[in-house]
């Protein structure tokens, strides 16, 4: 009976110790399309804070809570004539955050409804949801 209660009782251990290292792996990448900005937290810590360029006029950046849906370091748009978005992180159908080439336009709406990071921040990004996998990684858009 005692050898049942300790093997019970270090289950319960495994278990609570699983759930606050989950936990605490949580990685939030939160868009604030007024600001033109992104957040990054990990486990409540933030991380990192980056300009960003979300949909121009035309062209919204749909709002709303996701979890990345496929990931690909190099990926070629079959939209928009082939335009290379490196490190892309889909989180709603064709929506990805990824890296451009025009980080003068970081800061302002400038894109087809994408999220635009400059090339060394995507490749954080990418790298982080990665280590924290998509089911631990939460992407909030809002104004």
């Amino acid at each position: 009976m005692r050898r049942i209660f300790l093997v019970f009782i270090l289950a319960l251990g495994v278990c609570l110790l699983s759930a606050v290292d989950g936990f605490a792996a949580n990685l939030v990448a939160r868009v604030n399309i007024t600001d033109q900005t992104m957040t990054v937290s990990k486990g409540g810590r933030v991380l990192y804070n980056w300009r960003v360029s979300t949909g121009r006029q035309g062209y919204e950046t749909p709002t709303g809570s996701y979890r990345p849906t496929r990931m690909y370091s190099m990926w070629y748009s079959k939209k928009y004539d082939n335009t290379p978005m490196p490190h892309a992180i889909f989180f709603r159908g064709g929506y990805a955050i990824h890296a451009t080439s025009a980080t003068k336009r970081l800061g302002r709406p400038a894109s087809h409804g994408c999220v635009r990071l400059s090339p060394a921040n995507a490749a954080k990004l990418y790298r982080l949801v990665q280590q924290a996998g998509p089911k631990n990684t939460r992407i909030v858009v809002r104004y």
